[in-house]
């Protein structure tokens, strides 16, 4: 759900050229994501954009589909894809792919990460030169506070292919990005707006404002199971985190740290490790985002739905 609003914001933002969408294992499998991904692009008239198939499982072969959560099939009432959109997906591999289109733009490519980063791993190990070639890397992160939406410790991105989050974090030199859970939770938006959004009529517009419902739901399913340290009201995870890639003055306020991934523990296996003291004495830095204007992100948000 929190997908497709990220994909749909991009969408309508005029000073983004999305070059490609490529698609891994998630939530559901990955035949099922280019599907998602097929039908978003659908329903914005947007078909001309590539979308490449990548990773079906993790690097160490899992497969931790979370379907339970957002479901296998696209948004409610969303027009999927007949056989000619999904002849759409092209030959080529993800992986090379991004390293194809890298080559060509070198330092002039954002990279948006919303999912587990099998891809984005694979291409540093395939193509050493990838890491340093890019603009910048944005992921949707971890939580930093021992919290969980998946197990005692760990988020799913990072849970479902921690070796990949590793390589990732270790191996990129171009400035890093990271939109925290605890950056998404702490700047939730009223529930409320979930029934104001999408006063258009368009098609587009009334699957956002079906696809922001769900999300609101959700999450107060989880605040009624769970209870909420953040507050009440909704988050749409990785729409925060293509808000900053869209306009990086929609973080107010952030902070640089050593990151570092955990492979070993048996209850911290793929927490992500920020060396706020700097003990590692890592490198290369990531930015992690502590503070978000709140107008810039709902007008993102408004502007999808047109």
């Amino acid at each position: 759900m929190d997908d497709a609003q990220a994909l749909m914001m991009a969408l309508a933002a005029p000073n983004v050229h999305i070059m490609a969408i490529t698609c891994t294992h998630g939530n559901t499998g990955i035949e099922n994501v280019c599907t998602n991904v097929l039908s978003v692009l659908k329903q914005c008239n947007r078909m001309e954009i590539p979308v490449y198939r990548g990773a079906g499982t993790s690097l160490l072969g899992v497969l931790h589909p979370n379907s339970a959560s957002h479901g296998k099939k696209v948004v409610d009432n969303a027009p999927h894809p007949d056989a000619q959109c999904v002849e759409h997906i092209h030959a080529e591999h993800a992986v090379n792919a991004m390293e194809r289109i890298v080559n060509e733009h070198p330092g002039q490519i954002t990279l948006v990460a919303l999912g587990p980063m099998t891809n984005v791993a694979l291409a540093a190990k395939m193509h050493p030169t990838f890491p340093s070639k890019l603009k910048s890397l944005y992921i949707m992160g971890e939580y930093i506070e021992a919290q969980d939406n998946v197990r005692v410790c760990g988020a799913f991105n990072f849970f479902t292919d921690p070796e990949a989050a590793s390589i990732v974090l270790s191996h990129f030199t171009c400035p890093i990005n990271i939109a925290t859970l605890e950056f998404c939770l702490r700047h939730r938006l009223p529930t409320a707006i979930a029934g104001q959004q999408a006063i258009q009529d368009s098609e587009k517009a009334q699957s956002m404002k079906k696809v922001t419902a769900q999300t609101a739901e959700s999450s107060q399913q989880v605040q009624s199971s769970k209870g909420s340290l953040f507050g009440s009201g909704f988050v749409s995870f990785d729409a925060y985190t293509m808000a900053a890639a869209i306009d990086d003055s929609v973080v107010k306020e952030r902070a640089q740290y050593g990151v570092s991934v955990e492979l070993h523990g048996s209850l911290t296996r793929g927490m992500l490790v920020v060396d706020t003291l700097d003990i590692l004495k890592l490198p290369h830095k990531a930015t992690v985002f502590v503070e978000c204007d709140m107008e810039k992100f709902k007008q993102q948000q408004v502007k999808a739905q047109h």
